[in-house]
């Protein structure tokens, strides 16, 4: 899936590439190439959204979304607030993540997330992530989510 994160350095931003960002926008196209001259192959609606930048020319990002979807963003549409999507390869399926009171799986649930759902990660380390879903905070497996590297440190 991933690579080791800062296994190589953006030309133009001097950032690690690949690295996860959020989309910082309401309103973001993805288009087919670097520049607002080419076509527009998807509009994304939800602010907060991880994505993978996977390649940099100038002031555009080529991205990857949790499903596999790629193109290019203007710089300035992405944050680098971390965020993560639970289990998104489990969408659709009558299944829950729990988001549990401390980085254990024995620990009290705190809440039990569907897949997909988009939560704000505010670290991660020993194979948890301590996130932060509608108000409520917690920890998931790092396992469990898309939208940070195994065994990255935050």
């Amino acid at each position: 899936m991933a690579q080791e994160t800062g296994s190589i350095t953006g030309t133009y931003s001097k950032l690690a590439l690949p690295r996860f960002v959020s989309l910082k926008s309401a309103r973001v196209n993805l288009r087919v190439g670097p520049g607002k001259d080419y076509a527009v192959s998807w509009l994304y609606m939800k602010p907060g959204l991880p994505v993978e930048i996977v390649q940099e020319y100038e002031l555009w990002r080529r991205i990857r979304d949790s499903e596999g979807t790629e193109g290019w963003v203007y710089h300035s549409l992405l944050s680098g607030e971390r965020t993560a999507i639970a289990a998104p390869w489990l969408k659709g399926k009558s299944t829950t993540i729990d988001l549990h009171q401390s980085a254990a799986t024995d620990a009290a649930l705190v809440a039990q997330l569907e897949p997909g759902v988009v939560t704000k990660v505010d670290e991660c380390g020993l194979g948890w992530c301590k996130v932060e879903v509608s108000g409520r905070l917690g920890y998931l497996r790092q396992n469990d989510i898309w939208g940070v590297y195994p065994d990255e440190r935050l």
